[in-house]
C-alpha cells in the first residue's frame, strides 16, 4: 500500500472525538477564548450580562447559531462563489438568528423582550463571521461544527461569569435566588457591618472592568498570550 493511500485511510478513520477534534472545543474555553484572548464580541458582553438568566439564554443562542452556521457553510463551501461568499454567510447567519428569535418569542417571551435587539445583532457578531471565514471555509463539516460549539461555549462562559459577578454584587441575587439581600441571613449579617449592594455593578462600565480583570488574570498566568513586541 502506498504512503498516500495509507495517509488517506488513516485520515478517514480518525475518531469523531479525537484529540484534535476535542481541542477545537476545549481551546476556546481558555487559551483561545473569543473574548479574553481574541477580544471579540465585547459589545454584547457589556449589554446582556446584568443578570445570569439573559446571559445564559444569549450564550445558548450564540452556540446554536455558530455551530449550525459553521456546519452549513462548511457543507456548501466548495460550491459557493468566492465573490459572494460573505453575502451567503450573512444569509445563513440571518436565517438561523431569525429562527432562534422566533423560538425565544414563542417559548420565553419575557426574556426575548429583555434581550431585545441583541439577539438580532448576533448576525453582525464578529466571532460568528470570523469563524466562518477562518475555519468553516477551509475545513470539513464535523470539525467546523465542533469549532462553532467550542467558540460559542467560550463566548458564553465569559458572559455567564461576568453576569454572575454583576448580579451577585449588584443585586444580591444569583439566578433570581436571594443571597446577599438584607432579608437573608448572610445579607443581613453583611448589612449589619455596613455592606450594601454596589449599584455600579449594574452598569456597562462594571462589565468592562470585570472583562479587563479577566483578561489580565488570564494573560498573567499564561505568558504566551502576552505580546512583548
Amino acid at each position: 500500500m502506498s504512503d498516500t493511500t495509507t495517509a488517506v485511510v488513516e485520515k478517514a478513520s480518525e475518531p469523531l472525538f479525537s484529540s484534535k477534534n476535542r481541542k477545537l472545543v476545549v481551546d476556546p474555553l481558555d487559551d483561545n477564548n473569543p473574548i479574553t484572548v481574541q477580544v471579540l464580541g465585547i459589545c454584547s458582553a457589556l449589554a446582556v450580562t446584568t443578570q445570569v438568566e439573559p446571559a445564559l439564554v444569549m450564550s445558548l443562542c450564540v452556540v446554536a447559531v455558530m455551530a449550525v452556521s459553521n456546519l452549513t457553510v462548511s457543507l456548501i463551501r466548495n460550491i459557493m462563489p468566492g465573490r459572494i461568499r460573505m453575502i451567503i454567510q450573512l444569509l445563513v447567519i440571518a436565517t438561523l438568528v431569525t429562527v432562534v428569535d422566533q423560538l425565544l418569542k414563542a417559548f420565553v417571551y419575557d426574556l426575548s423582550k429583555e434581550l431585545s435587539v441583541f439577539i438580532g445583532l448576533i448576525i453582525t457578531n464578529c466571532i460568528v463571521m470570523g469563524r466562518l471565514e477562518a475555519f468553516a471555509m477551509a475545513n470539513k463539516p464535523w470539525p467546523s461544527f465542533l469549532d462553532g460549539i467550542g467558540n460559542g461555549l467560550g463566548y458564553g462562559a465569559i458572559l455567564i461569569l461576568v453576569a454572575a459577578i454583576r448580579e451577585l454584587f449588584g443585586f444580591g441575587t444569583l439566578l433570581g435566588w436571594k443571597l446577599l439581600t438584607p432579608d437573608t441571613a448572610i445579607g443581613g449579617f453583611l448589612a449589619d457591618i455596613g455592606y450594601v449592594n454596589n449599584g455600579i455593578m449594574t452598569t456597562s462600565a462594571a462589565a468592562m472592568f470585570i472583562i479587563g480583570v479577566l483578561i489580565w488574570i488570564q494573560r498573567g498566568r499564561n505568558t504566551k498570550l502576552v505580546d512583548i513586541s
